[in-house]
C-alpha cells in the first residue's frame, strides 16, 4: 500500500489486489461487502495518520477506482458535500465520529508510468512485434504514461498479457487518467505504440 499526500485535505492511497489479499478481501468484497470495506477503509485512516500526519475526524468522502490487473487508486478528501442518504448510515461509528460517504468506480483502462522515454521506445517495439498499435503517451511531471481505455482493449484476452508487458518496463500509476488530462500533456493520442515504433524504431533503419 502507498500513500501520498495531495493537499492538507485530500490523500491518495494505491492498493494492489496482493495488499487487498494480504487483508482477505477480493475485489469483488469491494462492491459488495460494506462492513468489511469500512473497515480496510479505517485501517488505511489509521496507517495514512502515522505515516502522513492525515487525521480524519467528522465528515469525509472516500472515491475508489478499480483498474484491471492492476489494483485500486482510493482518494480520500476532507470535509464531504452535506447531502446525506440512508446509505450513509452504513459507514458511521460513533465511537471515532468517521461518517464516510464512499464512491467506487470501476475502470477499464490500463495506465502505466514510466522514468525515462528509452522505457517507452522500447515497450513500444515489444508491443508492436505482438501486434498491439493503439494507446495514449502522456508527460505528466517529468515521468512519461501510457495510457490504453476500453476502446483500445477490445480484445480482452490480450489483458493480461498487455499488464504483464508493461509491468516489465514500468509501474503501475498511482494517479489517475483524469488528472493526466487535466494536468498533463498528451504526446501521442490512441495510435501511440504505432508512432513510437515508427519514429523510433523503424525510422532510424529506414
Amino acid at each position: 500500500m502507498r500513500l501520498e499526500r495531495l493537499n492538507s485535505d485530500r490523500i491518495k492511497i494505491f492498493l494492489t489486489f496482493d495488499d487487498l489479499k494480504e487483508r482477505g478481501i477480493t475485489k469483488e468484497d469491494m462492491w459488495h461487502d460494506l462492513p468489511r470495506v469500512e473497515k480496510l477503509f479505517r485501517d488505511m485512516m489509521l496507517e495514512a495518520d502515522d505515516e502522513l500526519g492525515f487525521e480524519a475526524s467528522g465528515p469525509i468522502d472516500v472515491e475508489v477506482f478499480s483498474l484491471p490487473a492492476q489494483g485500486m487508486v482510493v482518494i480520500v478528501s476532507k470535509g464531504r458535500n452535506e447531502h446525506r442518504d440512508d446509505t450513509e448510515d452504513d459507514f458511521e461509528d460513533d465511537d471515532d465520529f468517521i461518517q464516510m460517504q464512499v464512491t467506487l468506480d470501476e475502470s477499464k483502462d490500463v495506465l502505466y508510468q514510466f522514468e525515462q522515454l528509452d522505457d517507452v521506445i522500447a515497450l513500444s517495439k515489444t508491443l508492436h512485434d505482438l501486434g498491439i498499435r493503439a494507446g495514449s503517451l502522456f508527460l505528466f511531471e517529468n515521468k512519461y504514461y501510457i495510457h490504453f481505455d476500453e476502446h483500445h482493449l477490445s480484445d480482452d484476452s490480450n489483458l493480461e498479457t498487455l499488464v504483464a508487458i508493461l509491468a516489465e518496463y514500468g509501474n503501475t500509476s498511482t494517479i489517475t487518467i483524469y488528472r493526466l488530462e487535466e494536468y498533463g500533456k498528451c504526446l501521442m493520442k490512441d495510435a501511440a505504440i504505432a508512432d513510437l515504433y515508427r519514429y523510433f524504431i523503424k525510422a532510424p533503419h529506414a
